[in-house]
């Protein structure tokens, strides 16, 4: 007999029409939809056409006049600072309309784009709602990008403002913002008229006469203006995300979709009640941000954490418990590698014990492959259920996901369960015919995609199908590879460039990535694949060690190549494991496996510019020559 998940995730196939306009019935619309789903002119679907509405109404204004603006709507807590604050539902409502004020009074009209420039403060999730207020399409590029990287979104966006802040603030380091500003607009050749910038006073910029404008000014004299309505199929904002030609890909999210989709995921996937407090511990850089920080827990009538700091450093590995503890959060979303990183510096959970986590709920994880041993130190530490879930800048919500708010199922570690309802997920050959279940193949997403799924790309329709749905038709090509289990679990293994040849097998890297961080010393691992004359291809293993470990590197990596011998077997060729101080990531945690390989195999490579810390390169290629690659 099928269960109530089962149910809804068949309707939602059958029908999937049916199914959002009741979702769509969350949301409050200044004018009705002509069709809820326009597939005419496939892959590019449109959600809710015809219809019109306001992004910011239904994530603020709403609650306000529903009587619940005295609610906290966000808590800004920054260890890096020292400060606290929570602003309520009213106090945001009035930030952000006269934000939207300012930016009128400057020429930002509906269909203008404003990129963002801003660190982890609650301003920039004003900046963000006042665009959407206006009907402006925001495009927010993570504080601290280098000058040429800001300077191609500059080109590609071809904003009429941007907001920025003085500076951003890192452990030890403070970088400032408005000399990279400065550099990138000289690099662009697109002319921006306007720039606003929040001055932090930890490092006051140089403002620039005629162009420049203080934050604290423009707000102080802007009057509040209304919600402009746009059609639910405007775009509300652009993200842009690493290309493979190495110039970024304008993702585009469109106002009507983005919001049912997100709207609903809050209480059937997070399970999780208006009022109560929501943290997603990401940066509004990210996706995750725009989605789980800013707009998914507003429209839901949450309170949002907007946190400031990392989970180990601020102060220490006890910082994410302490905000549990204060706020009284219920659920936490954030990345494996963070988890890792406080596994590693308190193996024990010690710290656990100096707070009361007891207002947690549920431990959501996604951004990286969950590896069993991060999913069982959480479960055995948090004593809450810890939930794996798959999704990328494109979808903009979860694809894969144990959704206990519809009903919980059972946990398969190394899954991120079945596919959220909304998605036909499936797992094809080169040839484009759906795997037998067990069997590795690249997931694919059978078109159309449920609303907040991306339309296109910023200027780039060609591109869009070019990138997404040119190799396999009909489907979203997700370009990550895995399979499924016989009860439609959804193993993602590795990305679609991850999986290696070895001897004329097809292995993927996560499988023994799996094995490796079974070890009780391995905090953190990572495999590649590297080029071989008799094979093709080896993989080569790079262990980052728990604090403390008293026992010898050669004498671990000798331990995990026989656990990889003996579980995946000799077919997988793991013959060796590198101990290693640290792993280059990007700054949402993603490990740079394809630059490490590139190092390895001595191949030019562009350093990636969402790397954490550039340094770690040179680091890895001294390692990597010790035992014979890199220069070899």
């Amino acid at each position: 007999m099928a269960g109530v998940f089962d149910m809804v995730y068949q309707q939602s196939l059958v029908d999937p029409e049916c199914f959002w306009r009741d979702a769509a019935a969350a949301i409050d619309w200044s004018k009705s939809w002509d069709s809820i789903l326009d597939s005419s002119n496939s892959p590019f679907n449109k959600w809710f056409s015809g219809a019109e509405c306001n992004t910011c109404h239904n994530a603020v204004d709403r609650h306000v006049e529903a009587g619940r603006g005295d609610q906290t709507a966000i808590i800004y807590d920054s260890p890096i600072t020292g400060k606290k604050r929570k602003i309520s539902y009213t106090e945001l409502q009035d930030k952000v309309a006269r934000c939207a004020g300012a930016l009128r009074q400057l020429g930002v009209e509906k269909g203008d784009r404003v990129i963002i420039y801003m660190p982890m403060v609650p301003q920039t999730a004003v900046a963000m709602l006042a665009c959407a207020r206006l009907g402006a399409i925001h495009s927010v590029v993570f504080g601290g990008f280098a000058p040429n990287e800001l300077a191609t979104r500059v080109t590609d966006a071809k904003p009429k403002a941007i907001v920025a802040a003085s500076c951003g603030i890192e452990p030890g380091r403070i970088i400032d913002y408005m000399p990279i500003v400065d550099e990138a607009l000289s690099l662009s050749p697109h002319h921006v008229p306007n720039v606003i910038v929040l001055q932090r006073e930890e490092s006051l910029a140089e403002l620039k006469s005629g162009r420049d404008h203080d934050w604290k000014a423009v707000m102080e004299a802007a009057e509040g203006v209304d919600c402009v309505p746009v059609k639910a199929t405007d775009p509300l904002y652009i993200l842009y995300t690493s290309g493979t030609t190495g110039e970024p890909k304008g993702v585009v999210r469109d106002n009507g979709g983005h919001m049912v989709a997100l709207k609903w995921s809050m209480k059937n996937i997070y399970n999780t009640e208006p009022g109560e407090v929501y943290w997603a511990a990401s940066d509004v850089g990210w996706v995750v941000g725009h989605s789980y920080i800013v707009y998914a827990p507003l429209l839901h009538g949450c309170t949002t954490v907007l946190f400031e700091g990392k989970p180990v450093g601020t102060p220490d590995a006890g910082v994410f418990w302490r905000v549990i503890s204060e706020h009284n959060v219920s659920t936490l979303f954030t990345a494996p590698t963070a988890f890792r990183a406080i596994k590693r510096e308190d193996p024990n959970g010690a710290l656990l014990n100096d707070y009361d986590i007891g207002s947690l709920r549920t431990l959501f994880l996604a951004g990286e492959r969950l590896d069993p041993d991060t999913l069982n130190w959480a479960e055995e530490h948090l004593k809450v259920p810890v939930i794996d879930h798959w999704w990328q800048t494109e979808s903009g919500w979860p694809i894969a996901a144990n959704c206990p708010g519809i009903e919980a199922l059972p946990i398969k570690p190394g899954s991120p369960t079945r596919a959220v309802p909304g998605y036909n997920v499936q797992v094809l050959d080169p040839s484009g015919k759906e795997v037998e279940r067990g069997e590795m193949g690249a997931i694919c997403i059978q078109l159309p995609m449920p609303p907040s799924c991306l339309p296109t790309l910023w200027n780039a329709d060609e591109r869009f199908v070019e990138s997404y749905m040119s190799d396999y038709p009909g489907y979203y090509e997700s370009g990550d590879a895995g399979y499924m289990d016989e009860d439609g679990y959804i193993f993602v293994m590795a990305r679609t460039d991850d999986i290696i040849n070895v001897a004329g097998h097809r292995l993927s890297t996560g499988a023994m990535e799996e094995v490796l961080a079974d070890h009780p010393d391995v905090a953190e691992c990572a495999v590649i694949g590297v080029e071989d004359t008799l094979k093709g291809q080896l993989p080569l293993g790079f262990l980052v060690l728990n604090a403390g470990v008293s026992k010898g590197g050669d004498t671990i990596s000798s331990e995990v190549v026989k656990m990889v011998r003996e579980r995946i077997g000799p077919v997988a060729a793991f013959k060796s494991a590198v101990v290693v101080d640290r792993l280059p990531k990007t700054r949402s945690g993603k490990i740079l496996r394809g630059t490490m390989a590139s190092i390895a195999d001595s191949k030019e490579y562009k350093q990636p510019a969402t790397i954490d810390d550039p340094a770690i390169l040179p680091e890895i290629e001294a390692v990597l020559k010790t035992i014979g690659y890199a220069g070899k």
